[in-house]
């Protein structure tokens, strides 16, 4: 076992924004050994575990990887299809060597595929590299860092994400690695209670000093742009935002509050307090000229997410998130810098 080797490395990523919404973040992935190494931008996602890239997609707009020009490429046949809370996409298993900057992990699996619905060919990005838990992989496979901790390839088992406000650079990914530079205060820890998705206990919200109760299994998601709790957690949030209710010109999931308001919400992970920026909270006018502005907090009635929730870019612009295999898995959360500027 060598781990002289061992090393970490710091992915550049890119923020997608749309109008004022920081909508994804995504960065280079390397398919293909030395010779004919392809770098395509995919979307970092915490909330699933597969990694898939277009090859011979005849629907697809976006960049493809060239994989007959690999020495190391093998389709394996095997039918490889995941469906997201947006899209879904579809093809076949494949492997071949993959890497990040200077890590590299030898067969690889991933999804090779020949469809994706319209809400990917929509993206400056080719594919997504899934960083949750394998035991949620369609493809039964290992994830990429997952590869890297069990071939001693990065220096600790965890990788740590700092994500951007309204800046298209600036953003990255540390594999194995902790950047100080990112942080302006102390790490809290909150253990996983579930190795699925990135999943915390959500044990309500601070509304304006008001407690509001929860009792949610949170995934932490870099995948996802908003916050999504359960429709009753939702309503009882902005029941203490004086002026709020649901929004006129959207479903019944969203809701608006007063846009000269400034609320004060937080939410309790694991018995932490971890607080929102309304920055990021306030998602704009709802209808031209309108006095109420959206909220960032998405309720779901629907009943397969019943007792869940989804915490999005939304609020890790305001946390510098560190994600560990080790210590029975955990999620670390630090103020990020973005909040001291």
């Amino acid at each position: 076992m060598n781990t002289a080797s061992a090393q970490s490395v710091t992915d550049p990523l890119t923020d997608e924004i749309v109008g004022n919404i920081d909508l994804q973040y995504y960065g280079s992935v390397g398919f293909g050994n030395e010779t004919h190494l392809q770098q395509l931008s995919v979307i970092i996602d915490t909330g699933s575990a597969d990694l898939w890239i277009p090859v011979r997609c005849g629907d697809c707009k976006n960049q493809q990887y060239e994989a007959n020009a690999s020495s190391t490429y093998t389709d394996t046949g095997d039918p490889f299809n995941v469906t997201y809370g947006s899209g879904n996409v579809g093809g076949t298993l494949a492997h071949d060597t993959i890497s990040i900057g200077s890590l590299e992990i030898d067969k690889q699996y991933f999804g090779a595929v020949t469809h994706v619905s319209s809400d990917f060919n929509d993206d400056p990005i080719s594919g997504l590299i899934g960083l949750g838990f394998s035991s949620i992989a369609t493809s039964g496979e290992p994830t990429f860092f997952e590869n890297l901790i069990m071939q001693d390839k990065v220096s600790a088992p965890f990788f740590s994400v700092y994500l951007t406000r309204g800046k298209a650079s600036g953003s990255m990914i540390t594999l194995g690695g902790y950047d100080m530079s990112k942080a302006v205060g102390p790490l809290t820890w909150v253990p996983v209670i579930s190795k699925t998705y990135w999943t915390v206990q959500f044990d309500g919200a601070v509304v304006e000093g008001k407690n509001v109760k929860g009792d949610l299994h949170a995934a932490i998601d870099t995948g996802t742009t908003l916050i999504y709790l359960s429709q009753a957690v939702a309503s009882s949030i902005y029941a203490n935002i004086p002026g709020a209710g649901p929004a006129a010109n959207y479903d019944s999931n969203f809701f608006s509050f007063p846009c000269d308001s400034n609320p004060t919400i937080s939410f309790l992970f694991g018995g932490h307090d971890f607080g929102l920026n309304m920055q990021d909270f306030n998602l704009g006018q709802d209808g031209d000229g309108s006095k109420n502005c959206i909220g960032g907090i998405v309720g779901m009635d629907d009943t397969f997410m019943e007792g869940f929730a989804i915490i999005g870019d939304e609020f890790l612009k305001s946390w510098y998130s560190v994600y560990d295999y080790s210590h029975g898995a955990r999620v670390g959360f630090a103020p990020s810098v973005n909040n001291a500027q």
